[in-house]
């Protein structure tokens, strides 16, 4: 475990997926992240790459030739190098290798980037072409904050705050983890959605198109909770496992194929293309009090 640290926040960071696993506020010793119990959900913070979600058929096709590709990709799987660290930030990187090019025929190194700035927390994702053509790739995170975050609330007192009033349905996810073709109303002229376990009982809330870029979690019942900012992604997605103890947040760049996907990768929506030897970054953070 690797650890970053400034006057209010220490963070830990595991080097395989280099997954986010614990954010300790030193000022309130509370800790804001899932613990990642293996009967419910083994995972704190994995990140999800080349993909985002569910192939169809777990497979997608690229020049004539299909590939096998479980969902969310290989990333969180891998061991990623520590380049460079320092008290409040560190960063990880993962090149491409002879395993990930028989899954995925495409050269690059893919680099995550931990930074502290007081009470914020900022992760960057940083993917470069180092191969001659372009690539395709998706990119996203799938933190896991504890809920209820401090002992003496319940799951139902809390709720997520949009920065912005919305009018947004729910894309449904199929038996296969597909997306189907027409979103379910859910956020209808407001900014405010109360947390409930049964929210997730059909798995996660998929959002596409928000007016907001930022969503708090908190309650009336504590002074406790935090900010999650996800501009410059296009999908939101919001999950727990049934019954369980936690809420992700997780902001996508790139989405599972839809049920009537074609299956050829330069077509999946939210695909990324990457010029040979250019560089894509984007960032999320989340502010703890």
């Amino acid at each position: 475990m690797y650890t970053i640290q400034n006057a209010v926040l220490t963070v830990g960071i595991d080097s395989k997926g280099a997954e986010l696993k614990s954010v300790f506020h030193q000022q309130h010793q509370l800790e804001y992240m899932w613990g990642a119990d293996p009967a419910v959900w083994g995972k704190t913070s994995p990140v999800l790459f080349p993909i985002v979600g569910t192939l169809k058929a777990n497979a997608y096709c690229f020049e004539g030739k299909l590939y096998q590709l479980s969902r969310h990709g290989f990333a969180r799987e891998q061991n990623f190098n520590v380049e460079q660290q320092g008290d409040q930030k560190i960063v990880f990187t993962l090149e491409s290798n002879q395993e990930t090019l028989r899954v995925y025929p495409f050269p690059f190194t893919f680099s995550l980037v931990y930074e502290l700035v007081e009470d914020t927390l900022i992760v960057s994702y940083v993917v470069k072409n180092t191969g001659p053509e372009a690539m395709f790739f998706s990119v996203g995170g799938h933190p896991a904050f504890k809920l209820p975050l401090v002992p003496g609330t319940s799951y139902n007192d809390y709720e997520l705050v949009f920065d912005k009033k919305e009018n947004a349905g729910r894309w449904p996810i199929s038996k296969d983890g597909l997306i189907e073709t027409s979103p379910d109303p859910l956020l209808q002229k407001t900014n405010v959605l109360p947390l409930a376990k049964e929210l997730f009982q059909k798995d996660a809330i998929v959002l596409k198109d928000l007016e907001s870029t930022s969503i708090k979690l908190q309650s009336g019942k504590t002074p406790h909770g935090l900010q999650f900012y996800f501009e410059g992604f296009p999908y939101l997605g919001l999950w727990a496992a049934p019954g369980a103890d936690f809420l992700c947040i997780e902001p996508w760049w790139g989405i599972a194929d839809s049920v009537d996907a074609d299956q050829e990768f330069t077509n999946k929506e939210g695909i990324i293309s990457l010029p040979a030897e250019d560089e894509f970054s984007v960032s999320w953070k989340v502010r703890f009090w």
